[in-house]
């Protein structure tokens, strides 16, 4: 298959890939996430933000109720129902027809979700749960499947690896064969290395020099790597709303191995440095 004919499928929502990097703008409706826990912690302010990612050129959001950020505890069902649905359904509101992922591991929230307005389940624990993956499979959504090791509260207690490149996207083709055999096809999958989820800066660095080979599992790449503590290692910077240029740095590089998404907070800067790092790296499509 070439990139040209590559899509990623979600519900009625056909992404063509390959022509351009696709962006998915952040939304979170926490009270502790790491970057901008507590920014937008109701529903009106959540929709508002965004509507104004959508305005700045994301391609789609992606509405997140848990925090899963090294040291989080997990969040009650209810409560996480209580953060998502009904920002889900005030954007599907003010932005009809708008591409909408929730970032959860739990099926009550993925189908309460899709039933609000959602296309995607962003599933950090890449569909563990195998009624998320029916779920999954019964609607027709998206899925992103990402690597983790351990749980978000230990995950960055001394992570290791024999080979950290080999043993994700071992994983990962495991989790694509349980995701096919559960009844969704190949062309609705997304993978997501999973930076900063159980992992060293060394082996952020290697994965996202080894987008390439991820691409080759035949699924969308997605590649989150987001105002993550590896960039403020790297960079110095402690306050993680001030990791603008690693993050556009990583954008970048991510688009120049071949991911086909990023999922970013800065959305109208990554465009704009997308715009001009596709046209330098990207063959331009029919």
């Amino acid at each position: 298959m070439t990139d040209g004919a590559r899509v990623w499928v979600c519900r009625d929502e056909t992404f063509t890939l390959g022509g351009r990097t696709l962006v998915m703008g952040i939304v979170n409706v926490t009270p502790d996430s790491f970057s901008d826990g507590a920014m937008f912690a109701n529903a009106e302010e959540a929709v508002g933000h965004g509507a104004r990612l959508l305005d700045e050129g994301a391609d789609l959001v992606d509405v997140g109720g848990e925090s899963t950020r090294p040291g989080s505890d997990p969040v009650e069902v209810d409560e996480e129902l209580r953060r998502v649905v009904p920002v889900i359904e005030g954007l599907a509101k003010a932005r009809p027809g708008t591409p909408i992922s929730v970032d959860t591991r739990k099926p009550e929230v993925a189908i309460a979700a899709l039933d609000a307005g959602a296309c995607v389940v962003n599933d950090i624990t890449a569909g563990r749960d195998a009624r998320l993956l029916e779920i999954v499979a019964r609607t027709g959504a998206g899925i992103v499947l990402m690597h983790m090791l351990g749980e978000p509260k230990t995950m960055q207690d001394d992570p290791r690896y024999d080979d950290v490149v080999a043993e994700v996207n071992e994983f990962l083709r495991e989790r694509i064969e349980a995701a096919v055999f559960a009844g969704i096809p190949e062309e609705r999958v997304c993978v997501d290395p999973g930076i900063g989820f159980g992992k060293t800066v060394e082996h952020n660095l290697a994965l996202l020099r080894a987008v390439p080979a991820l691409r080759m599992l035949g699924a969308a790449v997605m590649v989150g790597a987001s105002r993550k503590g590896f960039i403020g290692t790297l960079t110095g910077v402690e306050d993680p709303a001030a990791r603008l240029e690693g993050s556009l740095a990583v954008a970048v590089l991510a688009a120049a191995h071949g991911a086909d998404l990023v999922r970013v907070h800065d959305v109208e800067a990554t465009v704009r440095v997308l715009k001009v790092a596709d046209a330098v790296v990207r063959e331009p499509q029919p």
